[in-house]
Parts: C-alpha cells; structure tokens; sequence
C-alpha cells in the first residue's frame, strides 16, 4: 500500500489524460456533485441528504472526496441513457456501434463500485449487450473508501459498503481531510501500472490504521437500518398489503428514483427518421417502470394505477431480480430517497409492508 499527496493524486489524472484516457469524475454544476470529464478533482465540497432533500455546501477543508452521492451515477457512461443501435439505409441494416474510447472512473463509491457489478449481470450474463461490454472492456475503476455517510446511506444494511470490495483496479482511503494524503491499494494490474506510474512512498502501520478507523467511524455514521433477510419472500407474499395504498397516495410516479438509480435498466426503443435521406435509426433510450407506456402490451396498459407501478418496482427491484440475477437490486446508496420530490424512504416502506397485519 502506498502513501499518495494531493499532488500525487492530479498526477494520476493527468497520466491518464497523457495516455488518451477519458478521465470522469465529480465536478460542482447545477448545485449539486455531477459526475462528468474531469481535468482535476473539486476541493471543499459536501452536502446534506434528507428524504426528498439535497444541498452542496462549503467543507472549509481541503477534501477531494468530502461529499456524498448526487444525481449522477457512473451507468450513464456503460448504458447511455439514448443511444444509437443500428440504421436502415436503402433497404441495408448498418451497425451504429463505434469502438469505445478507453475511460476511467475516479471517485467510485463501494455501493457504486457494486452496482456496475450488478449491471455487468444484467448486460453480460446469460445474453450480451454488446455496446456495453465494449464499453466495460475498455474501463479502469479507482474506488473510493467513504470517509462519511449521508443521511439516507444504507450499504452498510445490503453489505456494500462503505468499505470497496472487489473489482475496482485501485482503490484510495482519503485520511486527514484538512490537510489530507490517500493510501493506494491496486486491486489488479491495472492498478499496478497505475501505482507504479506515479509511485509515492510505502504506508506506515499507523497509516493503514487510520485508515481502518474511517472506515469504521463511516459505518457508525449510517442512520438507516435496512432488514434484507428473508426479504424477497416476505415481499412476494404481500401483494395485497394495504401500505401499497398508503404509499401511492403520496407517489408521483415521476421516475426520479429510478433515473438516479445505479442499477435501474428499463429501457424503451424509437425509430428516428431523416427526412431528407429517408434513413431510420433505431435508438434506445432509459425508461421507466413509473410510466404508464412502459407496461402497455397489445390491448392496453398492464399497470394502470401508481399503486401497481410503484409495487412493480419495489418488488422488481428486491425480490425479482434475486430469482432473475441471483443478486438484490439495491447497494443502499441512498439516491432514491433524496431525490423522491415528496420523500419517499424505501427502507421505511419495506418495513411497513413487511409489518405483520
């Protein structure tokens, strides 16, 4: 394990960018941590999280990694959120699919680090998204171990994080946010070649310590429980629990939680036509489960009320994707429940539900 500066950290980006790597990382736009190309990393910045609520603020320290979880997630860049797939051009069907450039993640939080684990899943397991796995093939991932929690963090609960677990290719602990140094893990050589790119003296015992105590003081800070055993059967078997009532009375169905969501991947399909060569494309673009369209098969719309969408969801989300992928599909990031305009909690929800009548 090495011992990075501040400095040693911009010399990293700027290894990656010599190398013709696209960098993406956080950066401050729209009020909030946006992930996006990135020349260096922001200094000083944080946030609140509550339930339907989220502001940056000012750190007044020196931190590259004080804040928690915005909008972004990192799927946007694997599963674009509209994308090209082929074009119909005289009569020819034509690939649209273009060789991925090679990117790099900066700043992958575990529970994150796990949904790209769960999307690989989705996209590369039984059947193959092509665009995807070219995309993922071409990806180094430098982890962050959380030196906070926000409000609505609960990885701890789902058992992803807030330590990194595997399949980053580097993995940094920021220690000391006022005047702050990294340790530098490599997970594979990748990070190897990373490491040996910039070097940096090796980790003192005290220093591999401190970062265990973050870690662990990180844990502390979760304020939400979020009971997962038993989970996919207790939910099956409460189709009719009368709180799906209650909670769609309060739904907006907008899809806020599921376009901020890491693993989400309800997609839907358009044809685009040139009107002057006639050409058509046939593109995909991020869906959600929350729209109406989105269950409509040959005679109308499956799901009508907001009370089936919303059960769909949460169903989908925590017990059908364990029969399907063998895996849940929360980390316990938290994003939905900030981003829900009236603050709907999942966990609180699935504990109600989950309450004997």
């Amino acid at each position: 394990m090495r011992r990075w500066t501040p400095t040693d950290l911009q010399t990293l980006i700027d290894s990656l960018l010599a190398d013709g790597i696209r960098v993406l990382g956080p950066r401050v736009g729209d009020a909030a941590i946006l992930y996006d190309e990135i020349d260096t990393l922001p200094i000083g910045c944080g946030d609140e999280q509550a339930p339907g609520y989220y502001r940056l603020t000012a750190r007044h320290d020196q931190s590259r990694f004080g804040y928690n979880l915005g909008p972004s997630t990192w799927k946007q860049f694997l599963f674009p959120p509209e994308e090209a797939i082929f074009r119909v051009q005289d009569g020819e069907f034509i690939s649209c699919r273009e060789q991925p450039e090679k990117m790099a993640f900066i700043g992958v939080r575990a529970c994150e680090l796990a949904a790209v684990s769960i999307q690989d899943r989705v996209f590369m397991g039984d059947f193959t998204d092509p665009g995807y796995a070219s995309r993922r093939e071409n990806l180094l991932l430098i982890a962050v171990n959380c030196s906070q929690a926000s409000g609505n963090c609960f990885c701890a609960s789902t058992g992803d994080g807030p330590a990194v677990g595997v399949g980053a290719d580097l993995i940094l602990t920021e220690v000391r946010p006022e005047d702050p140094y990294y340790l530098v893990e490599a997970q594979t050589e990748a990070g190897q070649w990373m490491i040996a790119a910039v070097g940096g003296p090796v980790a003192a015992p005290e220093e591999i310590d401190a970062r265990d105590e973050v870690i662990a003081a990180t844990r502390q800070q979760m304020q939400r429980e979020f009971a997962t055993e038993g989970i996919a059967d207790a939910l099956l078997s409460a189709l009719d629990h009368p709180h799906w009532d209650v909670v769609a009375e309060r739904c907006l169905a907008c899809g806020n939680c599921t376009q901020v969501c890491p693993t989400c991947f309800c997609s839907t399909t358009r044809e685009h036509v040139n009107p002057v060569s006639l050409d058509v494309t046939h593109m995909r673009g991020w869906d959600s489960c929350f729209t109406a369209d989105h269950s409509y098969l040959s005679g109308g719309v499956v799901r009508q009320s907001v009370k089936s969408r919303y059960r769909q969801w949460l169903t989908h989300k925590l017990a059908g994707w364990d029969q399907q992928f063998g895996l849940s599909g929360c980390t316990g990031c938290g994003r939905c429940i900030s981003w829900c305009p009236v603050g709907i909690d999942l966990t609180e929800e699935v504990a109600e539900i989950r309450r004997p009548l």
